[in-house]
C-alpha cells in the first residue's frame, strides 16, 4: 500500500499544489504552515484543485466533497510525528529550512523520508548537520503541481536508497514522471537547461537581434513544437542526428554567451524588485487583466500538453 499519511510543511503556492495532489490520488495529508491566511488559502486551493482533477478524469469525483474528510491542519509540527513520509516547501532559504528541519528531526522516527521542494539549493547542503541525513531528498515540483507530470528527485551525497526509493513510489502514486537527478548538481536537470535558455535570451535582446516579443515568438514556434513530446537528444536524432548538429556547434557555440553573472535586462530588473505578472513588472507591462489571461493560457496549455503526453506516453499504474 506504501505511505498512507504524508506531511507537508508549507502551504504556499506549490505546498497547496503538493498537498491537492496527494489529496486527490488518495493519500491522507497533515498540514503545517505558521500562516493562517496561508491555511485559509491552501483550503480554497486543493478545492479548486480536486474539482479540476475530477472533470478531466483524473482523480475520483467522489473525492470532491470527501476531500476534507482526509485532510488534517497541524497547529505545530509535532502532529506530523505520525506521517510515513513529510514534503517540505517553506520558503527557498537554507537557513529557513534548516530550523524546521530541526523541528522535524525532532518528533519524526530517524527512517522517515524528509523531501525538500527546491528548485535550486543543493541537497547535499540542506543535509549538513542533521541527525539523520541519508533521509533527505530533493524533490522539485512545477506549478501547478496538481495537473503536471514533472517531478525531479535529487540524490544529495549522504541521501540513501530507501530514501529515494520511498519518494519514487510516491511519484509514481501520484502521476508523477519522476526523474532522479543523481548528482547534487546546482540547478538539476531542468533549471539548469532552462537558465541557458534565458542567458542566451537575454543576450540576443542586448545584441539587437530583435525585441523580447519576437524572441519570444521565435522560440515558442520552434522549441514549443517539440520540447514536450522530444528531450533535446531525441530531437537531434529526429533532425539530422549528432554529426550534422555537431557541425552546425562549431560555428554557433564560440558566438554564445558564456557570462557567469545575471544578464541585462534581468540585473536592472532585480534591483528594481520586478516581479512579472505578479506586480505587472517584468520584459512585459501587465495589467491585472492581462496577468490574469496570460496565467489562463499557460494553466490551459498545462492540461493541452498533459493530455497529449499522457496519451503519446502513458504512465504504468503504481503497482508496476
Amino acid at each position: 500500500m506504501g505511505v498512507q499519511v504524508v506531511g507537508v510543511a508549507g502551504l504556499g503556492l506549490l505546498g497547496r499544489g503538493i498537498a491537492g495532489c496527494l489529496l486527490a490520488h488518495g493519500v491522507r495529508v497533515v498540514a503545517y504552515d505558521v500562516s493562517p491566511v496561508e491555511r485559509a488559502a491552501a483550503r480554497e486551493a486543493i478545492a479548486r484543485a480536486i474539482c479540476e482533477l475530477a472533470e478531466r478524469g483524473y482523480c475520483d469525483p467522489a473525492l470532491v466533497a470527501a476531500w476534507p474528510l482526509h485532510y488534517a491542519e497541524a497547529a505545530s509540527v509535532a502532529e506530523l510525528a505520525g506521517c510515513g513520509f513529510v514534503i517540505e516547501s517553506i520558503t527557498e532559504s537554507a537557513a529557513a529550512k534548516a530550523m524546521l528541519f530541526d523541528e522535524l528531526e525532532a518528533v519524526l522516527p530517524g527512517e522517515t523520508p524528509i523531501a525538500s521542494n527546491t528548485s535550486a539549493l543543493p541537497i547535499t547542503l540542506l543535509q549538513a548537520g542533521r541527525v539523520h541525513p541519508a533521509r533527505f531528498v530533493g524533490m522539485h515540483w512545477a506549478e501547478p503541481a496538481h495537473a503536471t507530470r514533472f517531478l525531479e528527485l535529487i540524490r544529495g551525497k549522504q541521501t540513501d536508497d530507501a530514501s529515494v526509493r520511498a519518494a519514487m513510489e510516491l511519484a509514481a502514486r501520484l502521476g508523477k514522471e519522476a526523474c532522479v537527478v543523481e548528482q547534487d548538481i546546482p540547478g538539476f536537470i531542468a533549471n539548469r537547461i532552462g537558465y541557458a535558455i534565458y542567458r542566451e535570451a537575454c543576450h540576443l535582446l542586448n545584441l539587437g537581434v530583435a525585441d523580447a516579443e519576437t524572441v519570444d515568438r521565435s522560440f515558442r514556434n520552434s522549441v514549443g513544437l517539440w520540447a514536450s513530446v522530444c528531450g533535446p537528444f531525441r530531437w537531434i536524432d529526429l533532425t539530422g542526428g549528432p554529426a550534422l548538429y555537431g557541425r552546425a556547434m562549431a560555428g554557433v557555440l564560440p558566438t554564445l554567451s558564456n557570462a557567469s553573472a545575471p544578464p541585462e535586462p534581468i540585473a536592472a530588473m532585480m534591483l528594481a524588485d520586478a516581479g512579472g505578472v505578479r506586480d505587472g513588472h517584468g520584459f512585459f507591462e501587465y495589467t491585472p487583466e492581462e496577468a490574469k489571461r496570460w496565467e489562463e493560457i499557460y494553466r490551459a496549455q498545462v492540461w493541452r500538453v498533459r493530455a497529449a503526453v499522457d496519451e503519446a506516453f502513458p504512465l504504468p499504474s503504481a503497482e508496476e
